[in-house]
């Protein structure tokens, strides 16, 4: 026992063999392994994709029956030349709309773009900015896109109002995608014609007119002198009227895109005189084309529901637009307006009786409709009540909301009565007073103030929720150069007098046909004027 429990001197040594030293090395190893992995597997999260959601109701799931339908369309549609910055294209199931989405996207077979920003707006879910997906990829039956995370990051930094987020991408749970739909619909058309492109997911919660600019202003920094993004704006037009209805307002909404008046359409469409889901889009990809030098929009196609399936009773409308840069000179003004002697006539005397029935019955004139179709089309326009030479009311329209004849009728009452520098305008003073009507073209944002062409355009300054107006017969009263008649827009405005120079404030310019009873034709000098900021305000 003694022998059994001796203690071991110092120099005694335990040994072992050689292979069981290897062996337990390589237990080691391997259990150092196996923690370097779970590791790395906690740091790295798993790639988020937005599947397809409408796959199957909007086009088909299946991938070769889906790029089947997709060349259909696009093999008869044209391709058109020149450089092309922003597109415009619907959302609606490919049966009813495919046709017409095909005239936007068969620009791209003979182009190149690395990126895409794809603009929809949010039908399901509602909230106050601009969601830029912070996935991974977006998919369809034709494989995965993926996100350009590095270029949507800067975009979200670009503004308060822009953020990356999942909202309307996927699900509030973030258990799967949303059924957000105007934003997938058009991946399987940039599939067949822009193989390797990535994708910068946006949808928009806001499409107010500053929600749209600092969308617009931010994606046009971003991109900058590149010419390898391509900006798509995803819009149906007018929902559920009948078809000559929606012919006509579509029409109305397509007009103010062509002439470049996205500031016209950002207000109708908010107000809902005209209609675009994805007005916000539509009007955010403008302003960033324009800042990029796109000056032209071209309407490649427009049709509606009741063209495919001959239901006309309910039709939803839709348009394909290009955004693209002028192979000419720049357009510095819109095109002018004219009106012959007999409507300029008519609608002189629907300002008198206007003004007449508001001050003596305290009701607004009933006119019957004209007969000149002049008349009818939406103008913006402003009427000008002088006594005795002095300024006695002016308000107006900035944009076209209502019929020519309709506005002229409203503001001609509103002058006499709701001007608030003025007292309402008494019976007794009826027989005195001088009308003046000035009708408005489209507004063209001001890219360089030697545009300005003083006496010949007004000015419309907008800053956040400071507005105003002054027509172009001001400075000519007051003998105002340039310099001076931009100031004088931003006091009008509300603003300091230098707000013109801020990278903030928008000025947009136009022209008037001015005419008063007094004349024939439009005075070529202009002999009397106004101002607003929004419509039913104050002129001068």
């Amino acid at each position: 026992m003694t022998d059994r429990l001796r203690m071991r001197s110092p120099d005694q040594r335990i040994t072992r063999s050689p292979d069981f030293l290897v062996r337990q090395l390589i237990r080691l190893l391997l259990a150092a392994l196996l923690l370097a992995s779970a590791c790395a597997a906690q740091k790295q999260p798993k790639e988020q994709v937005r599947e397809p959601a409408v796959a199957g109701a909007f086009y088909p799931a299946d991938a070769k029956q889906l790029g089947e339908m997709v060349d259909g369309f696009l093999a008869k549609a044209p391709d058109i030349q020149g450089p092309l910055v922003a597109l415009i294209a619907p959302h609606a199931g490919y049966p009813y709309s495919g046709g017409v989405a095909a005239h936007s996207y068969a620009l791209l077979k003979s182009r190149k773009f690395a990126r895409v920003v794809v603009i929809a707006p949010s039908h399901y879910e509602a909230f106050r900015f601009v969601s830029i997906y912070d996935g991974d990829a977006y998919a369809t039956p034709l494989g995965r896109v993926p996100v350009d995370r590095e270029f949507a990051r800067k975009l979200a930094a670009g503004d308060p109002r822009l953020k990356l987020s999942g909202r309307a991408h996927v699900a509030g749970t973030g258990a799967g995608p949303s059924q957000e739909h105007a934003l997938e619909v058009q991946l399987p058309f940039l599939q067949r014609t822009l193989p390797g492109f990535k994708l910068v997911p946006v949808i928009m919660g806001e499409q107010d007119y500053e929600t749209s600019r600092a969308l617009g202003v931010a994606l046009a920094k971003l991109i900058g002198k590149s010419s390898d993004t391509l900006i798509v704006a995803s819009s149906d037009l007018s929902h559920y009227h009948p078809y000559d209805q929606a012919v006509q307002l579509d029409r109305k909404a397509l007009n103010a895109v062509t002439a470049w008046d996205y500031f016209s359409a950002a207000h109708n469409f908010q107000r809902q005189v005209w209609e675009a889901c994805g007005g916000g889009p539509i009007v955010a990809a403008m302003i960033a084309a324009e800042r990029l030098g796109a000056t032209e929009a071209r309407l490649l196609q427009y049709a509606n529901s009741g063209d495919v399936t001959g239901d006309r009773g309910r039709v939803v409308g839709y348009g394909a637009v290009a955004l693209m840069r002028a192979s000419g000179p720049k357009p510095a003004e819109p095109v002018a307006y004219s009106l012959p002697a007999p409507e300029r006539e008519a609608l002189l005397q629907i300002a008198r009786r206007s003004v007449e029935t508001a001050v003596r019955e305290r009701k607004l004139y009933d006119p019957p409709r004209p007969a000149l179709d002049t008349l009818a089309e939406e103008r913006g326009a402003f009427v000008t009540l002088k006594r005795r030479g002095e300024l006695r009311g002016c308000i107006g329209y900035t944009s076209p909301v209502t019929p020519l004849y309709l506005t002229v009728r409203d503001t001609a009452a509103f002058a006499a009565l709701q001007d608030p520098r003025f007292p309402p305008v008494p019976a007794a003073e009826l027989k005195e007073l001088e009308y003046e009507i000035s009708v408005l073209s489209p507004l063209r944002r001001v890219t360089d103030i030697q545009q300005i062409q003083v006496g010949r355009h007004g000015l419309l300054m907008k800053n956040g929720a400071d507005e105003g107006l002054l027509l172009p017969q001001v400075p000519g009263e007051f003998g105002w150069n340039r310099k001076q008649f931009l100031e004088g827009t931003c006091e009008k405005s509300g603003m300091p007098a230098n707000c013109w120079q801020s990278d903030d404030t928008d000025i947009f310019l136009f022209t008037a046909l001015v005419f008063d009873e007094h004349t024939a034709t439009p005075p070529t000098q202009p002999v009397s004027g106004g101002s607003q900021a929004p419509p039913e305000s104050p002129g001068r």
